[in-house]
């Protein structure tokens, strides 16, 4: 059975700060199961969990601030108010560009991890396009697997690591049950262009899926920026994806 799909609130942040209830009702008329805050822009916490609950939405997971130091509470304080599993968050580019940096940024994820679990969460990284690229003769990410404790998961962006060029069907294959979150976008795979809605692009998805098979508990739409009219795109990757069995929806 596909896993069901969700979709990344920074999608239509832009579309959300004059109405978020509207572009939240629309996103649920169109069958999406689940939804992964990211910030509540023109709302606030608890009206968003309001929304979400008489729409019937679920919540996949949600980007908070790192649940470490100064922000440690309130990360921890977000994810229990939204009553979701996981708690998603990352870093940037210079802090991937040695090995050195790769091992002081796995130790930070490794203390999050500790504090999501702690607290009955778990935690799981989102990456981009850097942690793909390689350091010191080897990819990023294959250095984080040998420095990461178990109880750290993977939100893989597929899309990030086929532009920092590896294959990401054989990634979701090598990441297995530590990346139960897959986001999906699509378009040319190149960091510096605009995407297009799922299905429309470079991305083989069909071949993401079968090498995640049972792994992946939630399939998680997001479109950073697109050419196109976004809910147009939002419509049109829920269709590619749940028609062609990739992703299980409400319609």
């Amino acid at each position: 059975m596909a896993a069901p799909i969700s979709i990344q609130l920074y999608t239509v942040r832009e579309l959300a700060k004059d109405n978020y209830a509207g572009v939240v009702r629309r996103i649920a008329d169109i069958g999406y199961i689940g939804v992964e805050p990211a910030g509540f822009p023109g709302t606030t916490l608890a009206e968003a969990k309001k929304l979400y609950k008489e729409l019937g939405l679920q919540i996949s997971s949600a980007h908070c601030p790192m649940p470490v130091g100064e922000n440690k509470q309130q990360s921890l304080d977000m994810a229990g108010e939204l009553g979701c599993k996981y708690i998603v968050s990352g870093f940037g580019p210079s802090e991937f560009d040695s090995v050195d940096k790769i091992r002081a940024t796995c130790n930070t994820f490794n203390a999050a991890a500790q504090a999501a679990s702690e607290k009955g969460l778990k935690f799981a990284i989102h990456n981009h396009w850097w942690e793909f690229l390689e350091v010191e003769g080897r990819r990023a990410y294959q250095y984080m697997l040998e420095m990461l404790e178990p109880n750290v998961y993977f939100e893989l962006d597929t899309y990030w690591a086929q532009t920092g060029g590896c294959d990401p069907a054989k990634v979701v294959a090598e990441l297995g049950s530590r990346a139960p979150l897959l986001h999906i976008k699509d378009g040319p795979c190149v960091k510096e262009l605009a995407m297009t809605a799922v299905g429309q692009g470079k991305v083989d998805f069909p071949a993401i899926v079968k090498a995640a098979g049972a792994n992946t508990e939630w399939m998680i739409v997001e479109l950073d920026r697109c050419d196109t009219d976004m809910m147009d795109a939002v419509r049109e990757s829920y269709d590619y994806l749940t028609s062609n069995g990739l992703a299980d929806g409400n319609k």
